[in-house]
Order: structure tokens, then C-alpha cells, then sequence
């Protein structure tokens, strides 16, 4: 079987960082990790070729020389995903789609032959034992969550590294809180499901082994869900590992809370982490009771990031504006707060209502949501970690 493993092109958005990149002299942020996840789930004997759209074009070589094309999608990635389905099917070549943009809308794609949805390490083995069989079936789905320490190390070798900015792992899927703007929890549950050590530092070695020396980014949704285990088990070993390494630094994606912790700060900073991305939100405590966002309220969120500078992290923050509490007002409050706090890369967005989050039926339950546009939600992730495997919703910021 020759499977061509595709990912759509992000659009210019600041997502995409197309502008940005140009002055790093790369050509995106990060290869598809989900794809190289899925990758490495297929049977060995398969041909395998990864066109990532955002690095190379898709040529009429590819095409004909392809069995299957699997494609990934995120929600901003929409337009991009049906342009390439529609390729496909034109040029005869089958196509399995996976992701968070299948798994919430694969009712808008009929031309898709297989869905292969959720997340992978369960959905994929039993399509692919059918496809053997010859009884593929249009879709397949669960409700249930996988054990993602059977997860396989990603098959680099399939991506050309010299192109991308960074590279993307993960040690964890689902998180802890309930902000109703989130599809997260929908997706990947409440309870942070890990990997182990030994499966980090196995990843890691492998990209140390073919040369990969620049930043290397955790995209768990909140990779603090699990502190205990960070700071008995996983930080000491990545403490370990970096000795003796040169470059590699880290950035990830924590809950403000990391600031309350001391411990952990330090952990992770000798760990080799040097920036984390912060849900901030808004300053408007209101807001933040509105969207249950428990965990910034009632706190100084400017000293909390202060807290996380001073023990050596630069600080990116996810901003919202939209939120039925917020006033006029609510446009200086940020920038107020963004320029209070030294935030060096603030990312202001509108809210949305992404479907399966509460928010979104509250909002149906209001009569207030207007077509289409409750699926207009904005991924965190340029980064994506799980786009491939169907587990990636990245956090609406």
C-alpha cells in the first residue's frame, strides 16, 4: 500500500505565523505530529509519504503514485481540507480523514471515503484490520479513551526538519478544568491521561539522534494536569536526559496556577523549559466567573505572571474579548494588561462557540448562535501535537 500522508495549508492568519517565519528563514512552525503518529501506527511494509502543504506543494506525481491519501485537519485548516479532498477525488485516490475538523463536522465531507475519527490508538487498528479484510466502513468512532502509553514514537524521518521552526511532542491529552469556551474536555476528557518517562526521553533521543537541536514544544492542552507525576518522575528525567545535551529547548502550555507552585517552577525551569503559553483571558473578573475560568479568578493575574518571569519563563498569553460581561472598556483593559504584565507575544482573539462545549448550548439554548459561525473557532495550534490521530482540539484561546 502507498499511503500519502497530507496536511492542509493553514491560512494567513497570526496562527500560521507566515510572516514571522520568513525572518527565521523557515517555512512553518512544526511538522503535523499527528500524521507522524499515524505514520508509525501503519504497517511497516507500507510506503509512506508526508506532504505537508504549508512546506511543499502536492504534485500530480504524488497523486498518481498514491493508494490512500490520509488527511488531518484543524477547523482553521476548513477551506485548505476541502480543496484537497476535491483534488483527490478527481484524481481517483482514496481518501481517510482524521482530526478535530472530522471529528466535529465529518457530515460536511461526504466525499470522504473513510473517517477514521477521535483518537487514533483506537479508531485506526480496527479500520485497518477491515481494510485488509475488504470491508471498510465509512466511519469509525468511540467514546471510549486510549491508553496513550501504547502510543509509537512519531516517524520523523518522513518530515524535512530543516523547514520547520520547531518540532512538537506530547506528554499528556485532557485537562483538569471546565472553562465553557473549551472543547478540550469534550474531546479528551477531565482526566490527564500521561505518557511515560521512558516514552518522553525515547522521543526525545530519537530527534537528538538525527540532529534536531532548536525548540521543542509540548502541546499538551495543560501539561501541569498532573503535578505530582511531573515532579516525581517526568522533570527528573528530562533533568537527567539534558545532561551533557546541548540545545533543545522547551516551551509548553500551563494553567496560570504554575505560579503558585514553587517547586514545580524550578523543576521545570532546569528541566530546560523557557517559555510557556498562558490562558490568560481577560482582566475582567466578571468574565471570568462567566466562563468559569476557576482558575484565574480571584488572583493578581499580573504579579502571577511576574511570578513566572522571574523564575525564568517567558510568558506567551491567549487573550478573549466577547464575553457578555465585558463593557466597551474591555479593548485598554487589555492592552492595559498586556503592557502591565510584559507579555511578549499577546494572542487577542474573539470568542467563539465551538460545537460540544458549553458555551455553544448555552448559546443554542439562547437562540443567539448564528449558522456556521459557532464552528469558526480558533486552534491554538500551528503547533499541533495530535492533528493526525484525531486528538488534537487545540485549546481556544
Amino acid at each position: 500500500m502507498k499511503i500519502l500522508l497530507i496536511y492542509p495549508e493553514f491560512p494567513d492568519t497570526f496562527w500560521s505565523f507566515k510572516h514571522a517565519l520568513k525572518f527565521v528563514r523557515k517555512r512553518a512552525g512544526a511538522p503535523p505530529l499527528g500524521l507522524l503518529t499515524v505514520a508509525a501506527m501503519l504497517p511497516p511494509e507500507w510506503e509512506k509519504r508526508l506532504v505537508d502543504l504549508n512546506v511543499t506543494g502536492l504534485s500530480s506525481k504524488d497523486m498518481a503514485w498514491a493508494d490512500y491519501a490520509y488527511i488531518s485537519a484543524m477547523i482553521v485548516q476548513r477551506d485548505s481540507a476541502r480543496e484537497l479532498i476535491e483534488r483527490c477525488k478527481k484524481a481517483g485516490v482514496k481518501v481517510v480523514a482524521g482530526g478535530p475538523l472530522f471529528t466535529m463536522e465529518h457530515d460536511q465531507f461526504p466525499e470522504v471515503d473513510h473517517f477514521v475519527l477521535n483518537e487514533a490508538e483506537l479508531t485506526l487498528p480496527p479500520f485497518l484490520a477491515d481494510l485488509a479484510n475488504g470491508c471498510a466502513r465509512p466511519i469509525y468512532t468511540t467514546t471510549e479513551y486510549p491508553d496513550i502509553q501504547q502510543t509509537p514514537v512519531p516517524l520523523w524521518r518522513l518530515a524535512t526538519l530543516k523547514y520547520y521552526d520547531s518540532v512538537s511532542i506530547q506528554f499528556s491529552r485532557g485537562c483538569p478544568f471546565s472553562c465553557d469556551f473549551c472543547n478540550v474536555t469534550a474531546l479528551l476528557g477531565h482526566r490527564p491521561r500521561t505518557k511515560t518517562s521512558a516514552q518522553i526521553i525515547a522521543e526525545l533521543d530519537s530527534l537528538y539522534a538525527i540532529g534536531w537541536r532548536k525548540s521543542v514544544f509540548f502541546v499538551d492542552d495543560n501539561f501541569i494536569g498532573n503535578k505530582k507525576l511531573l515532579k516525581t518522575d517526568v522533570l527528573p528525567a528530562l533533568i537527567e536526559w539534558r545532561k551533557g545535551k546541548t540545545g533543545m529547548p522547551f516551551n509548553t502550555e500551563v494553567s496560570i496556577n504554575l505560579a503558585d507552585d514553587a517547586e514545580l517552577l524550578s523543576l521545570m525551569t532546569h528541566a530546560g523549559f523557557d517559555t510557556v503559553f498562558v490562558g490568560i483571558e481577560t482582566p475582567n473578573e466578571s468574565s471570568l466567573v462567566e466562563c468559569s475560568k476557576t482558575q484565574n479568578k480571584g488572583r493578581d493575574l499580573v504579579e502571577s505572571v511576574k511570578q513566572l518571569q522571574r523564575a525564568g519563563l517567558q510568558v506567551q498569553g491567549g487573550f478573549i474579548v466577547g464575553f457578555d460581561n465585558d463593557t466597551p472598556s474591555i479593548f485598554q483593559q487589555q492592552i492595559d494588561f498586556i503592557q502591565k504584565s510584559g507579555i511578549v507575544t499577546a494572542m487577542v482573539g474573539l470568542l467563539q462557540a465551538p460545537p460540544g462545549t458549553r458555551l455553544y448550548e448555552r448559546l443554542a439554548r439562547e437562540g443567539r448562535l448564528v449558522e456556521n459561525v459557532g464552528r469558526q473557532c480558533r486552534w491554538l495550534d500551528q503547533h499541533s501535537a495530535q492533528d493526525g490521530t484525531g486528538t488534537t482540539a487545540r485549546r481556544v484561546s
